[in-house]
């Protein structure tokens, strides 16, 4: 079965320059456009007004380059996923948003919907609303998508996709049913990374492909974690689509011990791949280093301590979806490496397989 290649754009890159006349069509099978926002309504909204028109016109245009490319809408994201719950909770409220969907992905040329709902029952931003009903009722409204999204396709001889980016927490097969939800599903990507960042108390992996022998002060998962949680909960893999990030994070005063590894810091942000790679790999006094079980790697020049993804460590994570017959590979996002070096290694390494 081909490899999926789901890359993620986010709208607002628009703003700094990089528009989806940039993307490099011909290395994806998926866009998702991010993100579609929830009004109050409960149906579904543009979350750009000002910018989506136009960039939606961009990137259905794309096709014209790969016309085996499929694009989405995202709806949600870790904005916008407040409303989720209300419009999972009735069947009324379920029909309408669905339909809605429909005639939003007729009007603006999209090939399906990805629902991004970060999360049902609990996480995300502590404003959004959630009940413990959320885990049922999350499948209910996938149920409720499918079904309409194939009633339209029956009617235009087609078949629109519907798929779910979900938390590489192990709180996430928890809180939903996914022995359950993915027979509506083409694929779900997870979102492997994110596992450690500025939210922690110590420098720690972004992404990091398995788990390690290391002692470590704060808790310890993994991207290989993550995908065996998803598979225990009934998640079958070559549905599964793993995630990888075009982003790191980048931590400041940080202790001059073990390399900087799980070290206190003051001060920390993402970064993206561009700009560790123009600013900081070669920059004098830095150091890259490669955890031999992480299977990531990491800068550090005595204070500053980056953790990131690059070609080498994208080489380990495709080699994994390859072996575990993972669905293929998802991008998050793809302004963070415009000239393509993360993006070829992963075209490269899934598509010759």
């Amino acid at each position: 079965m081909e490899k999926k290649i789901v890359g993620y754009y986010a709208a607002w890159t628009a703003y700094s320059g990089f528009i989806p006349s940039q993307i490099d069509a011909s290395r994806l099978t998926h866009i998702n456009y991010a993100f579609a926002n929830i009004g109050p309504d409960l149906r579904i909204a543009l979350g750009f007004p000002n910018l989506d028109p136009y960039n939606i016109i961009q990137l259905n245009a794309l096709k014209q380059i790969n016309p085996d490319l499929k694009t989405l809408i995202s709806v949600g994201g870790w904005t916008w996923s407040g409303l989720f719950s209300d419009v999972a909770a009735t069947d009324e409220a379920r029909t309408a948003f669905a339909e809605s969907c429909v005639d939003f992905i007729k009007q603006y040329g999209f090939d399906g919907v990805d629902i991004d709902w970060e999360f049902p029952v609990t996480g995300g931003l502590p404003t959004n609303n959630r009940s413990p009903e959320d885990k049922h009722n999350f499948t209910l409204l996938l149920q409720k998508l499918r079904e309409a999204l194939d009633r339209q396709g029956a009617f235009d001889g087609r078949h629109y996709l519907l798929t779910i980016a979900g938390s590489s927490g192990s709180f996430y097969p928890q809180n939903t049913e996914l022995s359950l939800l993915y027979p509506y599903l083409d694929y779900a990507s997870i979102m492997t990374y994110d596992i450690h960042g500025t939210w922690d108390v110590y420098t720690d992996f972004n992404a990091p492909l398995y788990l390690n022998n290391d002692i470590s002060p704060q808790y310890k998962w993994s991207v290989d974690s993550a995908v065996q949680a998803w598979e225990q909960a009934g998640f079958p893999l070559n549905k599964l689509v793993m995630g990888i990030p075009f982003y790191g994070y980048i931590y400041g005063a940080v202790n001059n011990f073990n390399e900087g590894l799980y070290q206190p810091f003051q001060g920390a942000n993402s970064i993206p791949y561009w700009q560790i790679s123009s600013s900081y790999l070669t920059f004098p006094g830095f150091i890259r280093y490669f955890h031999p079980e992480s299977k990531v790697p990491w800068l550090f020049n005595g204070s500053i301590f980056i953790s990131y993804d690059d070609p080498e460590s994208i080489r380990f994570k495709t080699d994994y979806i390859n072996s575990r017959g993972l669905a293929g590979a998802m991008i998050w996002e793809l302004s963070q490496d415009p000239n393509g070096v993360l993006l070829n290694e992963i075209y490269n390494n899934l598509r010759m397989f």
